[in-house]
């Protein structure tokens, strides 16, 4: 195994799209389907995938409602430019979760955050 594809369900495919573009300082554009859109490095690795909930038969992408979101799952990305994500975090969130910190167990940079359905996100520095 290569890479995996992470996939959640969210309630707005090209919100949540462009709530992550920005967040990784990427260029706005859209999803490729309304209920289905893959975040893209600028190497074409697959990020991160977004699916509408209900848009088919998944059982765990039913709704939000039988599979509440980020029950347990924790969405975290390395990041080169981590000052500049901080500074591109604080412009989607009120208030992030965990202001910036060092990690004693990894001994970098990070940052909790929600994404607008619920999900918890952390940003690691890479350097």
């Amino acid at each position: 195994m290569k890479r995996t594809w992470t996939i959640i369900g969210v309630a707005d495919v090209t919100a949540s799209f462009r709530w992550y573009q920005t967040l990784f300082g990427q260029v706005l554009t859209g999803p490729a389907h309304d209920y289905f859109g893959q975040l893209l490095d600028a190497d074409g690795t697959v990020l991160l995938c977004l699916h509408a909930w209900g848009a088919h038969e998944h059982p765990s992408l039913t709704s939000p409602e039988l599979a509440r979101p980020g029950n347990g799952l924790l969405l975290f990305f390395r990041v080169d430019a981590f000052d500049a994500a901080v500074q591109r975090a604080r412009t989607l969130v009120a208030q992030l979760d965990e202001e910036p910190h060092l990690n004693p167990a990894t001994g970098t940079m990070e940052i909790a955050l929600r994404d607008p359905d619920g999900y918890h996100v952390m940003l690691s520095a890479i350097e």
